[in-house]
């Protein structure tokens, strides 16, 4: 098939979609009562569904007063149980697939149930209605004249019982649809490849001789791609290389701190970048706007939504409440309920509703990545926005950073603790950090009542990390690549004690 035939083809039915997402646009609150109707229904028979009396739960209210909230380590033994080959222990259809996930660095490692259902039903039609969107909302795109740079993780065989586990992107690729293969780069066996260096080479040989219309991927890793792209090929900017490059669609991690640096990589004006918001977990949201900072969150993918009001960060302030109650401003934790067996599940990542009618949020962290060391409720949005503003005033670049407490001891202040990686570092690192101390106040009154007057916090320490120090320090811990992410923020030192130390030693070989 001619590729503007392709392309023309692939653009119309893409847009079809437009007139279901208009639907749950105007009914968005009874498509989720639907949505938890059917999850129930469907599990009614499954072990869990007879223990929690699926066949009595006719209203949301009887769903939550006869499902318990959960966390992970709850469900884990019947997720092992499914992962040993037993079925119908919380979804009525078979497990094949386990996302492996740990959510950053941490040794112990999640497997979040991928099935069929949320294959389908989720991931794979959230990848068309994302493209969908943003056909609707560039009438003159050519995407599909050329192909989409993908960057994955690894997979990996589960050798007992026949089921797989890997990052979420290998599982995805693994079982794409043929035409998603046909539009996509590098090839399947290259996106699969664990080794992320050899990965690396080899995306680069197969992805510049491509017509690269669209890129894909995390923030982080995607940036040491292209950046090596450039030096690869000796150009000054992707454009160079890729020519009808027109958008780039990331998510996994904030995009602040990489925004200004893209924008080199990427110099021309109309460029468009589009932000989703997915987890092993599930399919949540996405940019359904050009040049937005909010999130359509999608309510027809198999997946409930409920949300816990937090008071400050990580603090429960009442139960877990619908969609049709929220209000917009209340930082929120979310619970799913989903199409995997995943029910009234904590996931761990916390929102903001910016919009009701359509439901549009942010995401503003995590409930177990914040600083509470001494009651200044800091959280990821703060520090991500003050390094955006302070970056700004300096001219500095930040590749990757995190902070910890420096707890009080005898008659010492407490602090918090920064090692940052620059790409650019600021001319006075003095300057730098008194800016990133106003910026935190201006951003957050508890941060500023801890600060006046030296009170309970001192200024912020900040050391400078060498050059590819996290880098390092993931492979240290065999996580290069794919979905794994720094954690920014952290109530306790482990992360900063072991990047301080290995930051005193040279670059890994």
């Amino acid at each position: 098939m001619p590729i503007p035939l392709f392309n023309s083809i692939a653009s119309w039915l893409l847009k079809k979609r437009y007139h279901q997402i208009e639907l749950f646009l105007k009914y968005p609150d009874n498509v989720q009562q639907e949505v938890m109707q059917q999850l129930v229904k469907f599990a009614t028979d499954t072990e869990l569904g007879k223990q929690y009396g699926f066949s009595d739960i006719s209203s949301y209210q009887r769903f939550k007063e006869q499902i318990p909230i959960v966390d992970y380590e709850t469900v884990a033994p019947m997720i092992e149980r499914s992962r040993r080959g037993e079925h119908n222990i919380f979804w009525p259809t078979p497990i094949k697939w386990f996302a492996k996930s740990s959510g950053t660095t941490n040794a112990k490692s999640k497997f979040i149930p991928v099935s069929s259902e949320a294959l389908e039903d989720c991931h794979y039609k959230s990848s068309k209605d994302l493209l969908c969107l943003y056909l609707n909302n560039n009438e003159n795109s050519q995407l599909f004249t050329g192909k989409s740079l993908r960057l994955g993780g690894s997979k990996e065989l589960y050798q007992h019982n026949g089921t797989f586990f890997g990052d979420l992107s290998a599982i995805l690729i693994d079982n794409m649809p043929l035409w998603a293969e046909f539009s996509s780069t590098p090839s399947n066996k290259v996106s699969l490849m664990s080794e992320w260096e050899e990965k690396l080479t080899a995306i680069i040989e197969e992805s510049i001789k491509e017509n690269v219309t669209s890129l894909a991927g995390v923030p982080s890793w995607m940036l040491v791609l292209l950046n090596q792209v450039l030096e690869t090929t000796g150009k000054n900017h992707l454009f160079e290389i890729w020519e009808n490059l027109e958008v780039y669609f990331h998510g996994g991690v904030s995009f602040v701190p990489y925004r200004e640096q893209y924008k080199k990589l990427l110099p021309r004006k109309k460029f468009n970048y589009y932000e989703i918001y997915n987890a092993s977990e599930g399919f949540f949201a996405m940019q359904d706007c050009n040049h937005s900072d909010e999130l359509l969150l999608m309510l027809d993918y198999g997946i409930f939504y409920e949300f816990i009001p937090l008071s400050g960060i990580g603090h429960q302030n009442g139960e877990a409440i619908p969609i049709w109650e929220v209000e917009t401003g209340v930082n929120y934790a979310m619970v799913i309920s989903t199409n995997a067996g995943l029910w009234r599940y904590k996931i761990g990542d916390t929102i903001r509703f910016t919009s009701l009618r359509p439901y549009r949020i942010k995401i503003t962290g995590r409930t177990k990545h914040f600083i509470n060391a001494f009651g200044e409720e800091l959280i990821i949005e703060n520090t991500e926005e003050a390094l955006e503003q302070v970056c700004q005033k300096t001219g500095a670049q930040i590749k990757d950073y995190t902070v910890a407490p420096i707890f009080m001891r005898d008659n010492e202040k407490g602090a918090h603790e920064w090692i940052i990686e620059f790409r650019k570092h600021p001319d006075n690192l003095n300057y730098f950090i008194e800016l990133l101390d106003n910026a935190l106040k201006a951003l957050n009154s508890d941060y500023e009542a801890k600060r006046y007057n030296n009170i309970t916090l001192r200024m912020p320490k900040v050391h400078v990390a060498r050059e590819r120090l996290f880098y390092d320090w993931l492979k240290s811990k065999n996580k290069l690549g794919g979905q794994h992410k720094i954690p920014r923020l952290s109530n306790e030192r482990t992360h900063l004690e072991e990047l301080l130390l290995l930051n005193q030693s040279k670059t890994l070989v």
